[in-house]
């Protein structure tokens, strides 16, 4: 998607070279640049960011048995980490900073959740440390990407060649977003964001047991109880949040101000679900998994 327009050069910071290395074979183009790094070093944070305008921070820890297993781990890469990105922006004469938070940061129940809202916090106001700079920080929040690491549906496809599939509970349910339209969110807001910002994606619903329909109907559905910390339901505006939210067409902005007098949710058991025909073409669409 960057590469389509006009940007000079992109980026790409991390600590996995096999990654690195997968990328450059599928993107061949020299306006991308591949560097070793972690956002725990702030020094490094620097020399990467020099002469570039715009900041996407993606990095995390993420999985939710290590970060429990390893808690000060996760607190060192997702809250340290983000105050890593945050300084050297502001360092470095970088004009936007966009973070990429998670459902999980909306009423956390797991430390993963609560790093995750401590970073959106500590971004979205960031720009009380900028003084006369010219940057704008902004985080974008939204749930699991389909077919994404991490994802289930990776792991019901490959359960379905046993007929026997693993569902935690029969009422879950998820908001359903793809890579690409994850990618192009994130886009579109570094293009109109205003500083301090939470943007929040309007997504489709599906229910778990529809997504195993459309993946393996024939398979048995064995339920094996909702594990620790999983919820039922995914949220992304919260009642106490909803008050400071602003609806805008296919996206909400939670921001610093009072603009609804009435509490509200956005959350998966609420909303617009996909049908199992509708799951169905929209895997066929995500072409081979």
């Amino acid at each position: 998607m960057l590469l389509q327009g006009s940007v000079g050069a992109v980026r790409v910071l991390s600590r996995d070279e096999e990654k690195h290395r997968l990328m450059a074979e599928a993107f061949p183009d020299k306006r991308l640049d591949f560097l070793l790094g972690d956002v725990r070093d702030g020094a490094r944070l620097r020399r990467a960011f020099e002469g570039v305008d715009v900041v996407v921070h993606a990095a995390a820890l993420k999985q939710i048995p290590a970060t429990e297993a390893d808690p000060v781990e996760a607190v060192k890469t997702n809250v340290l980490g983000a105050v890593n990105v945050i300084e050297a922006a502001l360092d470095s004469g970088v004009k936007r900073v966009m973070a990429l938070s998670s459902d999980k940061a909306c009423a956390p129940v797991l430390l993963y959740g609560a790093t995750k809202l401590c970073a959106e916090r500590l971004v979205c106001a960031a720009s009380q440390l900028a003084g006369p700079r010219d940057i704008r920080f902004a985080c974008v929040r939204y749930g699991n990407v389909v077919a994404s690491r991490g994802s289930v549906i990776p792991k019901f496809i490959e359960q379905a060649k046993t007929g026997r599939v693993t569902l935690t509970h029969p009422l879950m349910t998820r908001f359903w977003m793809t890579l690409d339209e994850a990618a192009r969110f994130v886009y579109d807001r570094i293009e109109d964001m205003e500083d301090g910002k939470v943007y929040v994606p309007r997504l489709p619903s599906v229910r778990v047991r529809d997504l195993i329909t459309a993946i393996a109907p024939e398979a048995q559905v064995d339920i094996t109880g909702i594990r620790f910390g999983e919820k039922l339901h995914e949220s992304m505006v919260s009642f106490d949040e909803s008050y400071r939210t602003l609806h805008l067409g296919d996206h909400f902005a939670i921001g610093r101000e009072t603009v609804n007098p009435e509490a509200w949710s956005y959350s998966s058991d609420r909303n617009t679900f996909l049908s199992v025909d509708e799951i169905c073409e929209r895997l066929v669409g995500l072409g081979p998994l």
